[in-house]
């Protein structure tokens, strides 16, 4: 057992952490006026550049051990609310760090508020009056998000009319999403027999949610939010049309925000149902929440004025490249064997590909899985397969398993926590991608760990098949 004055230390360690973060990102975090290409070297040579990594490491490091520490013995839901809240604090007050995408936000709002879709132009086309904070590789490539954040990007540039308002306004956005899924959490974990207090410590305390979330700030705080209450309210009265309504509106909100959400929308109709398991019974109430996702999503893209073209904006995901995605490591690493041997092989297509179709094939498998156990959490493992595959990951993707997990998966499952451990360590903050500097060395890692999974899966399949022995 911990201590009280233990309880101290981890708490305020976290908040030291956030603090030496905070400043790192005032010295050296994504800025408006901040070099679009920079790399570690120029970093460590500017002018506070040791001061920045130093406070990024440090920082990020303190924060990660104070998590860590208290994943399985967390004092209370009030404690774990507070330090939380806490930790986030700093980050409130910082430039936006890790990401230039708030900017992006800005762009696209901009776009659709002047009457241009950004579904069909970049937004070089209008062209923003911020364009040069945004990454080269997005101005000419349509917005990857649900039409409800693009309407609401357009609200939030219309009512304050300049770039420094947009962000903030987008922090608190991003802070709401964060308060609605901390009142969504407690349901889910109940419902699911997880301690309240370790599923609100091992989401809302996670590093990557101060860091990205708020400090970023991205979107995914509100997709998150949605997803976490709509499965809490579907789960918690099954079978019931109006709450079922309710919670597929809500899953249906989450995919107008970013479309990946849609993976969700079929376990949340498995939890929906009263009773085992039927077509009839899947039908009967499943059907409501089905129903009042689509019409949710559809309903929004032709209040907006907007059309489908979100669904085609997914694939500019691709565009860039970096060894976090397994699929794209196993690519990259297939091209350096290549070239050992003076060949000039691209097999990211190939994998890519490959990765797309199987992950159809293991959401449908999963889905069957479900029928017969708990669909909540396997719409966990839905998002974390989702991560995996994509042929792009950013460090806070692996908020969306993470927040579901975290409220349904066995107290005894803790891969997903090591995997959100890892990732607070591979973007610096003004947004450099360390995996960007190791390509090869990363690549042939995490093509190395995708042949250990896939061994370990398989014998594990085969274990189970086995025969129990006769006594």
């Amino acid at each position: 057992m911990l201590t009280v004055d233990h309880h101290r230390l981890i708490r305020y360690s976290g908040f030291a952490g956030s603090l030496l973060l905070a400043l790192a990102a005032f010295l050296g975090g994504a800025h408006p006026s901040s070099p679009l290409r920079t790399n570690p070297v120029l970093i460590w040579q500017g002018r506070h550049g040791p001061l920045v990594i130093g406070a990024w490491l440090v920082g990020t490091g303190l924060m990660a051990w104070a998590w860590w520490s208290l994943r399985d013995r967390v004092p209370s839901a009030r404690w774990a609310l507070v330090t939380a809240g806490l930790w986030l604090l700093p980050m409130l007050l910082a430039p936006p760090f890790g990401s230039r995408d708030v900017y992006a936000y800005a762009c696209q709002g901009a776009s659709y508020a002047n009457g241009i879709s950004p579904y069909e132009h970049g937004v070089s086309t209008l062209p923003c009056p911020w364009l040069d904070t945004i990454s080269y590789i997005w101005r000419d490539s349509p917005a990857p998000y649900g039409p409800l954040f693009v309407i609401i990007a357009g609200t939030v540039v219309k009512a304050t009319g300049s770039l420094i308002a947009s962000v903030v306004v987008f922090r608190v956005l991003a802070l709401a999403g964060v308060a609605l899924t901390a009142c969504a959490l407690p349901a889910l974990a109940r419902r699911c027999g997880v301690p309240v207090e370790r599923a609100l410590w091992l989401t809302l305390a996670c590093p990557l949610v101060a860091i990205h979330l708020i400090g970023g700030p991205h979107n995914d705080a509100l997709m998150i939010a949605a997803v976490v209450g709509g499965l809490a309210v579907v789960a918690s009265r099954p079978g019931r049309p109006g709450p079922l309504l309710a919670g597929g509106a809500l899953l249906g909100v989450a995919v107008a925000i970013k479309p990946t959400a849609l993976v969700v929308v079929p376990f949340g109709a498995l939890a929906a149902m009263v009773g085992p398991y039927s077509i009839r019974t899947l039908i009967r109430d499943g059907g409501w929440v089905v129903g009042a996702a689509v019409a949710t999503v559809v309903g929004v893209t032709f209040a907006g004025g907007l059309d489908f073209g979100w669904v085609g904006g997914l694939s500019q995901g691709g565009v860039a490249i970096a060894w976090t995605s397994p699929p794209t490591a196993v690519g990259q690493a297939a091209g350096s064997i290549a070239a050992l041997f003076g060949a000039h092989v691209d097999a990211l297509p190939v994998t890519r590909g490959i990765a797309v179709v199987l992950l159809a094939v293991l959401l449908v498998w999963l889905w069957f899985r479900a029928r017969t156990r708990d669909p909540l959490y396997h719409a966990g493992l839905a998002l974390a397969l989702t991560v995996s595959l994509s042929p792009v990951v950013h460090p806070w993707y692996w908020t969306w398993p993470l927040a579901v997990l975290a409220a349904t998966a066995p107290l005894r499952e803790k891969w997903y926590l090591v995997v959100a451990l890892v990732s607070l360590f591979l973007i610096l903050p003004d947004g450099t991608g360390l995996p960007r500097y190791t390509r090869t060395p990363g690549a042939l890692l995490m093509t190395l760990l995708v042949i250990v999974v896939a061994v370990r899966l398989v014998r594990s399949a085969r274990a189970a098949r086995q025969p129990a022995p006769a006594d």
